[in-house]
């Protein structure tokens, strides 16, 4: 079954339509990576699944079940959404950003229970956050903030989880932490992962499934085998693209490229701009 469908879904932000007819499908129990330019609709695409916009037209479906029809705590209970950038209250501790996570799963506003308080510390220790329980998450580094988010998703407990950019901002170290971890809760325990990477090499390194977007349409989906080809790439973002394996896994990887249409033409270093009196009005 596929976690996510969606058939003919069109997202308009005031009079401008971002997406448009889109069909997509995202296999359960894969990582899933959605690539293409900026301003394509890839953060777009997640906001709808996670019904942060509302469609203007179109179905989606989650596990089979129109979206539509589920509550909204029934939504939160079987997906996660972390948006591009998420922001916490300044003071906030990792371990109540961590709980969370199990509003869904509450009643009222008790207490959390005993199960609840078992699935947080399994969800800071399964993020190597144990020991930052009572750290504000202010004051910790960028890889550990975005592991602190992942953690409040996996307390969520649910078997679909969405990232936007969760690499943004992070250097080379954190961005392979991040990109393992989700590489291991999907492998280990079988979550549904959908991201939104601009890192093309990533991407293939670390899905199953890829989705190329231009324009609010898919451009080609597939193995990262079909996705991250020359010409795939050259539709996708207008550049002429040099595709080979990489030495470390085998998978595609961009190795360089150029711009499709000519480049654009700079002033000399050295030149100035014409004087006053050489301006002819």
């Amino acid at each position: 079954m596929d976690s996510i469908e969606t058939k003919r879904l069109a997202v308009a932000y005031d009079e401008k339509r971002v997406l448009d007819d889109l069909c997509m499908r995202i296999p359960q129990g894969r990582i899933t990576a959605i690539i293409g330019p900026n301003g394509c609709g890839k953060s777009t695409i997640l906001k709808a699944i996670g019904r942060i916009l509302k469609p203007q037209s179109g179905l989606i479906y989650l596990n089979g079940d129109d979206i539509r029809s589920l509550s909204t705590r029934e939504v939160a209970q079987r997906m996660a959404i972390l948006p591009q950038a998420p922001q916490a209250p300044e003071g906030l501790t990792v371990g109540e950003l961590v709980a969370y996570g199990r509003f869904p799963h509450q009643r009222g506003m008790g207490r959390l229970d005993q199960e609840s308080k078992r699935v947080i510390t399994w969800a800071l220790e399964a993020t190597r956050l144990a020991d930052d329980e009572t750290t504000a998450i202010d004051s910790l580094s960028g890889g550990q903030r975005q592991r602190a988010w992942i953690a409040m998703a996996l307390a969520q407990q649910t078997d679909l989880i969405l990232l936007d950019e969760p690499t943004t901002y992070l250097d080379l170290a954190y961005q392979l932490e991040i990109l393992e971890l989700l590489h291991h809760l999907n492998r280990g325990q079988g979550r549904t992962i959908i991201m939104v990477l601009h890192d093309i090499n990533l991407a293939a390194r670390f899905s199953d499934y890829m989705v190329a977007v231009r324009g609010g349409s898919i451009i080609e989906h597939g193995t990262p085998e079909v996705v991250v080809s020359a010409k795939v790439l050259g539709d996708t973002f207008h550049i002429d693209a040099e595709v080979g394996p990489d030495p470390r896994t085998g998978r595609p990887i961009c190795i360089s490229y150029d711009l499709k249409h000519a480049p654009l033409r700079h002033p000399a270093p050295n030149a100035l701009p014409p004087s006053e009196g050489d301006v002819r009005t």
